[in-house]
């Protein structure tokens, strides 16, 4: 499996974008910001022409181009006021979502370390703040966004998850290309201590690692 950042994750097979690709559409690139090149109002109607389809937030993708990781971690970095980008990374089922193991978030889920010093988040922000302990590989790049890695997405999930999604995202993400077997995140759980929701979180872990078991069978 190729790093995340590479170009060969962020390009669909159509097209090849990303970091060091030369433009490829007369407005050079295939993902749009409202406001840049295109104002709302221009982009919505786009959509309805199915010229475009919204990412999330106000960015959207044009229609000839396939979504992937890049795609939706750059369009969710977007909703994130610009100078607090360096500090904050994607996390928790909006990390799920960008590793196309979860539907698109209502608010994009931050996670910055507590020893850093932070800017608090504007009212009215799409986006909410969690500060948590990070470890130095728990994060990584996608499309040149940090975003939590599948391992600490998944146990992140697993302890914060609401109730009628959390198994089924632990499940995707255990299903997919991410090489995060739960087991892994069971063990990393069931070596902590002082962990609020320990044992609801080893259920669902549990649930979705039985889920991949009898579909694998």
């Amino acid at each position: 499996m190729p790093p995340l950042d590479s170009a060969d994750v962020a390009a669909p097979p159509e097209r090849r974008v990303g970091a060091g690709s030369s433009p490829v559409t007369s407005t050079g690139g295939a993902l749009f910001h409202a406001g840049e090149i295109f104002t709302s109002a221009e982009l919505q109607a786009m959509r309805l022409d199915g010229l475009v389809r919204l990412v999330i937030g106000d960015s959207y993708l044009r229609s000839d181009f396939r979504e992937d990781a890049a795609t939706r971690s750059q369009a969710a970095a977007r909703c994130v006021p610009h100078s607090l980008r360096p500090r904050v990374a994607l996390g928790r089922t909006c990390a799920a979502w960008v590793y196309g193991c979860a539907p698109a978030p209502t608010l994009i889920s931050l996670v910055t370390d507590h020893r850093r010093r932070t800017t608090a988040l504007p009212p009215f922000s799409r986006a909410v703040m969690h500060q948590v302990a990070l470890g130095p590989f728990d994060v990584n790049l996608v499309g040149g966004v940090s975003v939590t890695t599948p391992l600490r997405t998944a146990l992140d999930v697993a302890v914060h998850g609401e109730d009628g999604e959390a198994v089924g995202i632990l499940r995707a993400i255990a299903s997919g290309d991410l090489d995060c077997p739960l087991r892994l995140v069971e063990a990393a759980l069931d070596g902590t201590s002082r962990v609020p929701g320990k044992a609801r979180a080893l259920a669902r872990l549990r649930a979705a690692r039985a889920l991949v078991t009898r579909t694998r069978g």
